[in-house]
């Protein structure tokens, strides 16, 4: 009996021999984690035995990457991956650290749904405390501030934070805020922006966070970026990254020359609305930006340029206003579905 698939998708992995970072799609078994270089190969290009193996997350080894996780085994052998948002990372790390402990306990992986608390006596759910502060209506504004002749986009001060924690009753007072904050970002669930906030994150002063008017923060994933003394031109093409954030995640994107096929990232914007793509093993820069305002957005149901069946599966297909036409593929019919679906909201209500 083949062991039960817990979860699959894209993530990028650390190579073992070249330290290259490669996006790779991974399987999570009961007993251990395959990675093929393709989502259609029939065999895994490596195994990963998580009996009597560690997972670090978050693991911050390697500067600028973010969203990573380290799989350590009983050989101490070390095995790096990187999600594409934090909580997708979140959710990987969640199933793998259960399937260590069935494996331990000698029991079956079996999800069960309960319903997280962020007022526990003792700990405090992080995860659950993070999609509370991100909440639209209830949780922390992101505003766009301004210091030292620079903007600020889609952030929020130090303050503003220990002040959501004391009002939502998530924390007694502001001193057992300040450590709560602290364990946020040194979770990664929040990110330091500007110097004042770097250098004490950074351990230049007494707490990693601060509760400063003047120390400014922002969500990993909230689309933040900084404008230092702008040419007009430098504000035309910044317009594109003001929209909110609703959908990221890895698809599989066909070249306009070579018909092939790459995975990358894409980060779904709206208003404006634009869906930008970028090579999910590094690189700050989108490779491209497709806009969205009054696109098409439909499913297709085969590809003439299909070498094998497996190229033919959820595939959708995006023609812009201008009338290019761009392919892409997910992992799986729902989440097809689930692109299609925030494509036709964006293109509708985005400039």
């Amino acid at each position: 009996m083949e062991p039960k698939r817990i979860r699959e998708g894209y993530l990028v992995k650390r190579g073992s021999v070249f330290n290259t970072w490669k996006p790779m799609w991974v399987v999570l078994l009961e007993d251990g984690i395959e990675f093929y270089k393709k989502k259609s190969d029939n065999s895994p290009k490596g195994m990963i035995p998580l009996k009597g193996s560690t997972l670090t997350s978050p693991c911050q080894d390697f500067g600028k990457r973010m969203f990573v996780f380290k799989i350590t085994t009983t050989k101490q052998q070390d095995h790096f991956f990187q999600a594409a948002f934090l909580e997708e990372r979140d959710a990987w790390v969640r199933d793998i650290k259960k399937a260590i402990k069935c494996i331990e306990g000698g029991q079956k992986f079996a999800r069960k749904s309960t319903r997280r608390s962020i007022r526990l006596p003792e700990t405090v759910d992080l995860g659950a405390l993070y999609l509370s502060m991100k909440d639209t209506e209830k949780g922390i504004k992101e505003l766009n501030l301004e210091k030292d002749k620079k903007i600020f986009n889609h952030c929020f001060t130090g303050n503003c934070v220990i002040d959501w924690l004391v009002s939502n009753k998530s924390v007694r007072n502001r001193q057992e805020g300040l450590m709560i904050a602290s364990s946020l970002l040194g979770e990664g669930y929040l990110q330091p922006a500007g110097e004042l906030s770097k250098n004490a994150a950074d351990g230049t002063a007494e707490n990693p966070f601060l509760d400063n008017a003047d120390a400014f923060y922002y969500f990993p994933d909230s689309g933040f970026f900084c404008e230092e003394n702008s040419s007009d031109d430098d504000v035309i093409l910044k317009e594109e990254f003001r929209g909110v954030i609703i959908k990221q995640g890895c698809l599989l994107k066909q070249g306009h020359r070579r018909k092939n096929w790459k995975v990358r990232k894409f980060i779904l914007r709206e208003d404006p609305a634009y869906l930008h793509y970028y090579d999910p093993a590094g690189g700050e820069d989108p490779l491209g930006a497709i806009h969205l305002r009054g696109c098409v957005v439909t499913s297709v149901e085969s590809n003439p340029d299909a070498v094998r069946k497996s190229e033919e599966e959820n595939l959708f297909e995006i023609i812009t206003a201008d009338e290019v036409h761009y392919f892409l593929q997910a992992a799986t019919p729902k989440e097809r579905t689930e692109w299609i679906k925030a494509i036709q909201v964006a293109s509708r209500t985005g400039k």
